[in-house]
């Protein structure tokens, strides 16, 4: 039976939430499939993965100088070494570059290696060190890299640069936009549960409460608009909630920030929101602000690449400086006085995202996979 490798720093927040479909894809066109990535679940026993035929929980970490990492390309090349497989399709930085080390033997046998650059660390803005760091490391493993896939344009005309047998621009990973089409929700009921009132105007963002998530640029534009009305909803868990909290406190709006944790309802949440927020400093297509576009949500975001391909400034939404807290304020005020503005870009949006959705994606991938 011809057999198929994932590879990705971690299963629950990649595995889970970008590549469902590709496994499935595999499984019914005949493949054995197999996962390499480390089980980053709370719970352990809660790591099952569809479509799965064999998981390897390999301890990836995200630092490239970890020790860990060295035992994982030992134990990864072993694990390619003896199955043999016909196609290697590797994700995120880590995973991308330990498996297409570990993968260098098996090429040279007849492996196909894909790697899918979700946004490279080096960008138009990027600290230089990330350029010093991480452009020769992606230079130099594309001789190792049958086909690189990436998602959006800047990535795309980076890679043009790099010596690969093939480049590959992809629209993203796919997003269902059936899942938000058909959603059925009672506002009133679902605001209610989360403290919103109707006649709140509610914002919504969707992500890791990280320093690159850039969360607070929001609460602080929030403050200075000095609107009670404004209820801002955070969904999301990471290393900065304490501090956010504190600083939602700090300017007053604290009840006006709500903050949800990690929630498996974000379609319904979008569903009974106003306004998508997303003042990301580094993205490279993000799934998050491809659903809120798929539930028909404006949307005021970073200036940033991958935002820049999905949300056209004036007809989607604004795109903002990520760090420019008056901008993010004077937008939303605008959309909050502007129902009919913020009703057009949701429908501006809601027709968009129809060029991302998994069918069309798929399309593209299967026509890689096949070569």
């Amino acid at each position: 039976m011809k057999k198929v490798l994932f590879v990705a720093t971690v299963v629950k927040l990649h595995i889970m939430v970008f590549h469902i479909p590709y496994l499935e894809w595999f499984k019914k066109n005949g493949y054995e499939v197999h996962v390499a990535a480390r089980n980053d679940y709370d719970n352990k026993d809660e790591c099952i993965i569809p479509f799965c035929d064999r998981f390897h929980d390999l301890p990836f970490e995200r630092s490239p100088i970890r020790k860990n990492n060295l035992q994982v390309y030992k134990d990864l090349k072993n694990i390619i070494d003896t199955e043999q497989y016909e196609i290697i399709h590797c994700h995120t930085p880590m995973g991308g570059a330990i498996g297409r080390l570990a993968a260098r033997s098996a090429r040279k046998k007849g492996t196909k290696v894909i790697y899918t650059a979700h946004g490279f660390h080096f960008f138009k803005g990027a600290p230089l060190v990330n350029w010093l760091a991480y452009y020769p490391a992606e230079r130099w493993l594309a001789k190792y890299t049958d086909v690189l896939i990436t998602i959006n344009t800047e990535d795309y005309e980076i890679a043009k640069k790099f010596k690969v047998n093939r480049i590959e621009y992809v629209p993203g990973v796919g997003i269902d936009t059936d899942k938000f089409k058909n959603i059925e929700v009672n506002r009133t009921e679902k605001r209610e549960s989360l403290g919103v009132s109707e006649d709140d105007f509610m914002i919504i963002s969707v992500g890791e409460l990280n320093k690159n998530k850039n969360h607070q640029v929001i609460i602080r534009a929030i403050a200075k608009l000095r609107n009670e009305k404004i209820k801002y909803v955070l969904c999301g868990q990471g290393p900065l909630e304490t501090e956010l909290r504190e600083l939602a406190k700090e300017l007053d709006v604290e009840n006006q920030v709500k903050f949800l944790g990690f929630r498996k309802d974000v379609p319904d949440l979008m569903k009974v929101a106003d306004l998508f927020a997303f003042p990301s400093y580094r993205e490279g297509l993000s799934l998050s602000l491809m659903e809120a576009m798929a539930s028909g949500l404006p949307v005021v975001c970073s200036e940033i690449r991958g935002n820049t391909d999905l949300i056209e400034d004036g007809k989607g939404g604004y795109l903002v400086e990520p760090s420019d807290v008056e901008g993010f304020a004077k937008y939303i005020k605008e959309l909050i006085e502007d129902s009919r503005l913020k009703s057009e870009f949701g429908d501006f949006n809601h027709k968009k995202i129809e060029n991302y959705s998994i069918e069309n994606v798929m399309k593209e991938v299967e026509n890689i996979y096949k070569l």
